[in-house]
C-alpha cells in the first residue's frame, strides 16, 4: 500500500545505524556529537581529556571510546562495575587484585596489568584504565618526584595521587651467589648476568640512579635478558637466564631469591576524582587494610601499610 510512511517504519528508521555518526569521527562530526563547538574540541584534546588519535595528520575520535569517556565523565563514573588497574607491579597488589575479582564473581571486572610505571599512566590519560600504580626514586622524594610524573601529562589536573602502601627495593640474587657477593660494590664488580627492566619501569629508573651512585656505567652491566615485570625478572633468575635483577623484598621471598636491601620506595595509585569514590577502589582501599592483607605482608616481608590509603596530591 502506498502513501505515507507509517510512524513504526520512521521510528525504525531514526533508530537504524545509519542515523549514527561513523564509526571514527572527525573534529567537526564529534563536535555535532556532542553538542559543543570545535573549539572547546580542540581544548579537550590539548587536555588529554578526551579519546583521539591523529590519522594522517588530522585527529580522529573512535565513537565507542567517546561513549565511555562520556561515561566516565557523568556523575563521577557511571561504570562502577569495572576496575582496571595498570603500572608498576607489585605481589601484594596482585594478590589483592586476584581475590577482588573472585569476590565479585561476574558481576564486575576487576583487573591488573602490571605495564612499568610510565606506560601506566600514558593509559590513564588516554582512557584505557582506571588506576596507574607508581613508584619513582626513594620514598623520602616521592611526594616531590610522583606529582612530577604527572604533571607530564595533560589530563593531570583531574588525577590525585593515593598512598598504596611502602616497600624495601633492592636487589634480587640468586641464592648461590649470596656468600660470595654481600654488597652493592662486589656485585657491580662481579661478571654477573643482569635480567634488564624496560624504559619507563620504576624498577629500571631505581637501578640507574643506584649505577650513578656507585659511579657505574650501564653499558657495563652483563645484560642477558630483559623483564617486562617485576615478577617476570624474579622468574628469569629462577629459570637460570639471569642471576641478579632490581627488585623488592617480596617479590625475593615469592620467588626463593636471596635479596640485597637499598632502601624503601613509596607505592601510589594515580586515578582521577571520579574513580576515587567507586565502590570498587575503597573496597581495594579496604582490602589493603584488612588484617589478612597485613597476615600476607608480613609473610612476603618489605611491607608497610601504616599509610594506606592516604591522600597524598590533588584532592583540593
Amino acid at each position: 500500500m502506498s502513501g505515507a510512511p507509517r510512524a513504526d517504519d520512521s521510528a525504525r528508521q531514526s533508530a537504524s545505524p545509519a542515523a549514527l555518526p561513523p564509526r571514527f569521527m572527525s573534529v567537526k562530526q564529534v563536535a555535532e556529537y556532542l553538542h559543543i563547538n570545535e573549539k572547546k574540541i580542540y581544548s579537550l584534546v590539548r587536555e588529554e581529556r578526551i579519546p583521539a588519535t591523529k590519522a594522517t595528520g588530522k585527529w580522529v575520535f573512535p565513537r565507542e571510546l567517546v561513549d565511555r569517556w562520556l561515561l566516565e565523565s557523568s556523575h563521577g563514573g557511571l561504570l562502577v562495575d569495572r576496575l582496571i588497574v595498570a603500572g608498576s607491579d607489585d605481589p601484594l597488589l596482585a594478590h589483592l587484585v586476584t581475590r577482588l575479582a573472585q569476590s565479585a564473581g561476574p558481576r564486575a571486572l576487576i583487573s591488573y596489568t602490571p605495564t612499568g610505571t610510565r606506560l601506566g599512566l600514558g593509559l590513564l590519560a588516554a582512557l584505557r584504565v582506571d588506576v596507574g600504580c607508581v613508584h619513582w626514586g626513594p620514598d623520602t622524594q616521592s611526594r616531590i618526584r610522583h606529582p612530577a610524573l604527572l604533571r607530564q601529562h595533560a589530563a593531570h589536573n583531574n588525577w590525585i595521587l593515593v598512598r598504596a602502601l611502602r616497600r624495601e627495593q633492592g636487589l634480587l640474587v640468586r641464592p648461590d651467589l649470596l656468600h660470595r657477593y654481600s654488597d652493592v660494590a662486589s656485585l657491580l664488580q662481579a661478571d654477573l648476568r643482569w635480567a634488564m627492566r624496560q624504559d619507563g619501569a620504576g624498577s629500571r629508573q631505581f637501578l640507574l640512579e643506584l649505577l650513578a651512585a656507585h659511579n657505574y656505567p650501564e653499558e657495563q652491566l652483563h645484560s642477558s635478558s630483559s623483564a617486562l615485570s617485576e615478577r617476570e625478572a624474579a622468574a628469569q633468575i629462577v629459570m637460570d637466564a639471569a642471576d641478579i635483577a632490581a627488585g623488592i623484598r617480596a617479590s625475593a621471598t615469592e620467588f626463593g631469591l636471596a635479596f640485597i636491601p637499598i632502601g624503601w620506595e613509596a607505592f601510589d595509585f594515580c586515578l582521577g576524582r571520579g574513580v576515587y569514590f567507586r565502590t570498587l577502589f575503597q573496597n581495594l582501599l579496604d582490602a589493603l587494610r584488612a588484617p589478612e592483607t597485613q597476615i600476607q605482608a608480613q609473610k612476603l616481608g618489605g611491607y608497610d601499610l601504616r599509610c594506606s590509603g592516604d591522600l597524598i596530591w590533588g584532592m583540593d
